[in-house]
């Protein structure tokens, strides 16, 4: 699983990718179907971002940001090694777009948000922000300095998560 974090953070983070936003260097990443997962630890003022492409690896090799079902427990330990701790920790997710209409068999986007959800409760994490769903793509930046999760759709204001 080495090379899935980035190390320093200044720029996008990737389809499959998690990065940690480190102070005064936000993390970004561009979402349609994919899922951004922001778990941040208030008290410290760190957080990472994953971009998370589908729901679950059963059994498929990738990096663990690709699938919500590695992402998440890699995260936890991450954090963990720099004393960011799971009691504390709160999640904000944007994203999981229908891009290819909302009907029909392959609903990814919304399967993904299931798959985050579900794995954020079944952790005792607390969702604190989402940003969720529709037929557009989305811009997100994090910035654990303040905690601020910016998500952007053309055409529409920004919501600060």
């Amino acid at each position: 699983m080495a090379g899935s974090v980035k190390t320093p953070s200044k720029s996008m983070v990737g389809m499959g990718q998690i990065d940690f936003a480190h102070p005064s260097e936000p993390v970004r990443a561009v979402l349609g179907s994919c899922v951004g997962l922001v778990l941040y630890h208030p008290p410290s003022s760190r957080g990472m971002l994953a971009h998370i492409v589908l729901p679950e690896a059963a059994g498929r090799q990738g990096p663990p940001g690709k699938f919500a079902d590695t992402a998440l427990p890699y995260m936890l330990e991450e954090l963990q090694k720099v004393g960011a701790y799971k009691s504390c920790l709160i999640a904000k997710i944007a994203g999981g777009g229908q891009m290819f209409g909302g009907q029909g068999p392959l609903q990814i986007g919304k399967q993904n948000v299931a798959a985050v959800e579900g794995l954020l409760q079944a952790q005792r994490i607390t969702l604190v922000g989402s940003h969720v769903g529709g037929q557009q793509g989305r811009r997100v930046q994090f910035d654990a300095t303040t905690g601020e999760y910016h998500v952007e759709v053309a055409g529409k204001e920004k919501v600060i998560l």
